[in-house]
């Protein structure tokens, strides 16, 4: 079959998103140029740039925000759909998404959705805990 080469990304502080079945790394959170896409899934988000995937054959689809020619892309290790990239868009106001990729949340591991806010409830409480037996 071949040798398998993956890119291990170098710690640079960033959060690395990675495939949740095998745990590829695949993008820095720094890559991400929107977190508001949608799939059927669920969330989405749109990178610039990401790491060990392959892609699979051109096919139009409709999608929301209009025509486009994307295909699927996959974790290079262990072949798990990710989402897909974009190839062409149709409608000018949509061009700015050719060459980018959609990673679906719910297939890649990052950080906690909302763990910045679990840290600030946790240190208001503690602080409304403190007032009051003072």
């Amino acid at each position: 079959m071949g040798r398998l080469f993956l890119v291990t990304l170098p710690p640079t502080g960033d959060i690395i998103y990675r495939c949740k079945h095998c745990d590829t790394h695949l993008a820095y959170a720094t890559d991400i140029i929107s977190k508001t896409f949608r799939c059927k899934h669920g969330k989405a988000y749109l990178f610039d740039n990401i790491v060990n995937v392959n892609v699979g054959d051109k096919d139009d689809r409709m999608m929301t925000t209009g025509l486009h020619t994307v295909c699927d892309i996959f974790c290079v290790a262990c072949g798990s759909v990710l989402g897909w990239k974009y190839l062409a868009a149709f409608d000018k106001s949509q061009k700015y998404k050719e060459g980018k990729f959609i990673l679906e949340r719910c297939k890649v591991v990052g950080p906690p959705e909302r763990a910045h806010m679990w840290v600030e409830r946790a240190s208001e409480s503690e602080e409304d805990d403190q007032d009051a037996t003072i």
